[in-house]
């Protein structure tokens, strides 16, 4: 990587570090922090949303570690957890995992040279998600990820920021055509709730990124055609497994979901 540090431009804000913000991380700017607050003031209760998906991948990734043999992860879109990082998570569980990451986002690539000093069965790959075949075939990703075995692919909180003019269907395709039977899919996505505070939040990411689009549980599952969706299918992410309480991030219990957590819907599917 050539990523460093001159190359991160603090006065726009980034969607990796308004999410690393929500939070509760440090590696965000003022205009990432400008962003956040008006979730946290006009929006009260949508924090719940950052929790709610990374306690569902969390799970996920403990999951798939404990319950499969799969042991290689490609995490697209990874941004800047603040705890449990899927390698973490995964090489806790079994420690021979290997995790690829990849982002665009220079702060990301910055941590993630950090991370290759301590962990060798980790790669970044800087490149965007919306080029499948550049990933595939990039030399790190060759490096750690044998398409001979089955793979977990992750997009967590990623394919929502993919217009439906970029065909977020045709990545999620390609990848499911590049691995074997018995390799795992994990989503997570904003859901349309046709209700006030979906229509805000969504305006928000929007106007500020000039991107975004949510969508309803049928056309979430929609993305995953050609793989089965495994139990409980779509749903909001607090109710994915939350029985599997893993680190800082707990599910929903059985207590009643706020409109918050209803906007992001999590599932785990598994190619035949």
């Amino acid at each position: 990587m050539t990523v460093d540090g001159s190359s991160i431009d603090s006065t726009k804000p980034s969607i990796a570090r308004v999410y690393d913000y929500l939070l509760g991380g440090k590696d965000n700017y003022a205009a990432d922090r400008e962003i956040g607050d008006v979730f946290k003031r006009d929006l009260p209760g949508s924090v719940a949303i950052a929790f709610a998906n990374r306690a569902a991948l969390t799970r996920a990734v403990e999951e798939m570690a404990t319950t499969t043999g799969v042991r290689q992860f490609i995490d697209l879109g990874s941004g800047l957890p603040t705890a449990d990082n899927v390698h973490q998570v995964a090489q806790r569980h079994a420690p021979e995992s290997r995790v690829v990451y990849v982002d665009t986002d220079p702060q990301v690539l910055v941590h993630g040279r950090a991370l290759l000093e301590e962990n060798e069965r980790t790669r970044v790959v800087p490149l965007d998600v919306r080029n499948p075949e550049d990933i595939r075939t990039h030399p790190d990703t060759l490096d750690l990820i044998d398409f001979e075995r089955p793979v977990a692919v992750v997009f967590s909180a990623i394919l929502h920021h993919v217009n439906d003019e970029e065909d977020p269907a045709s990545i999620v395709r390609y990848w499911r055509d590049q691995v074997p039977s018995g390799s795992y899919f994990f989503v997570s996505h904003f859901r349309s709730g046709n209700n006030p505070e979906t229509a805000e939040a969504e305006r928000v990411l929007q106007q500020t990124f000039g991107r975004g689009r949510w969508r309803t549980d049928e056309e979430i599952a929609s993305l995953l055609d050609g793989l089965e969706i495994l139990e409980p299918g779509i749903v909001p992410a607090p109710l994915w497994r939350p029985d599997v309480v893993e680190g800082p991030w707990h599910g929903g219990g059985e207590r009643e979901l706020t409109v918050w957590e209803r906007l992001i819907a999590a599932g785990l599917a598994r190619k035949a």
